[in-house]
């Protein structure tokens, strides 16, 4: 129980860090179009995680199999999927769009979790996801309506990417070491970013993007994403679910656009409608009633347990 919650924290100052650097992140792809960013930003975080293995975790080199490699690739391409179909949606749709169907994995995990791990979803379950769905909307939208287009689509494709990383590391994260399993998904996702980035963006020739690379803006995301927002947040998700579901790290992730919303009303003078404060509050309700289904069946696994070491006869 006491792994299960300190998971559950641990992935809530993950979303917190992702939020929290949004509008940095956002000033450096003004500058440094979004598929070079990763590139930089994913290279340079699995090299980091590396260095640490060779330092600290040798062992976990030798750990590395085939099939290591393939389920840590898989991870690899879901999470490129993401952020390139979410750049790509971007530029034919609202940023409000975006948000709202970026955040609807929370609802794909649960689905996708009842299928590929055949968790039994409880109704405590469902009422949480709905909960910080709906509170997506309010907080993204205040209210209007939102109308699809083709961008909505690929970020529709973005969300159901994500939800895959999310259960498939729920899947692999159990069975191997969690540092090692992130060096070789951040390394997919930075390698085939900068690949993407050639054919897709117009990055120029290696001495102008050297340029763009010492801007202010571009230097500063890139070290905060490179160790804190990448390197370390994937290998703490990594490491933490093997103590917690799919579901409730969907749940505890929407949170992400919470600590956006604060983070642009205190440092970008942005505003919050009062509908949007509502919406703040439902998925903050709907993290915390996942914890607290978590923590009663918790409990009552426990209890079980210890009644029937109370029955077994003394030997």
């Amino acid at each position: 129980m006491k792994s299960s919650r300190l998971a559950d924290l641990s992935l809530l100052f993950v979303a917190m860090m992702w939020g929290c650097t949004f509008l940095i992140v956002q000033n450096a792809v003004k500058v440094l179009p979004p598929l070079a960013f990763n590139g930089f930003r994913f290279i340079g975080a699995s090299l980091l995680l590396a260095l640490i293995i060779s330092i600290f975790y040798r062992d976990q080199w030798r750990q590395m199999s085939r099939k290591m490699w393939l389920h840590g690739a898989l991870l690899g391409i879901f999470l490129f999927l993401g952020y390139g179909l979410q750049t790509m949606g971007l530029l034919y749709t609202t940023t409000s769009n975006a948000g709202f169907i970026t955040g609807l994995s929370v609802v794909l995990v649960p689905m996708i979790a009842a299928t590929l791990l055949r968790h039994k979803l409880s109704r405590y379950t469902w009422f949480s996801v709905l909960l910080a769905a709906a509170g997506l909307y309010m907080l993204t939208f205040s209210g209007g309506i939102m109308k699809w287009n083709y961008g909505d689509m690929l970020i529709l494709l973005c969300a159901v990417a994500f939800a895959l990383q999310i259960a498939f590391t729920g899947i692999y994260a159990p069975h191997y070491p969690a540092l090692a399993l992130s060096v070789i998904q951040l390394a997919v996702v930075g390698v085939l970013s900068t690949i993407f980035s050639f054919f897709i963006e117009d990055v120029g020739p290696l001495s102008q993007t050297l340029d763009l690379l010492v801007q202010p803006d571009v230097l500063i995301a890139l070290l905060i994403s490179i160790g804190p927002t990448s390197a370390f947040a994937f290998w703490i998700q990594t490491a933490c679910q093997q103590y917690t579901t799919p579901s409730r790290v969907a749940v505890i992730f929407t949170m992400e656009p919470v600590f956006a919303a604060f983070t642009g009303v205190f440092f970008a003078g942005e505003k919050i409608g009062t509908l949007a404060l509502f919406g703040c509050l439902l998925i903050l309700i709907g993290m915390i009633t996942a914890e607290l289904k978590s923590a009663n069946n918790t409990a009552v696994q426990e209890n079980k347990i210890e009644i029937n070491s109370r029955r077994e006869p003394n030997v």
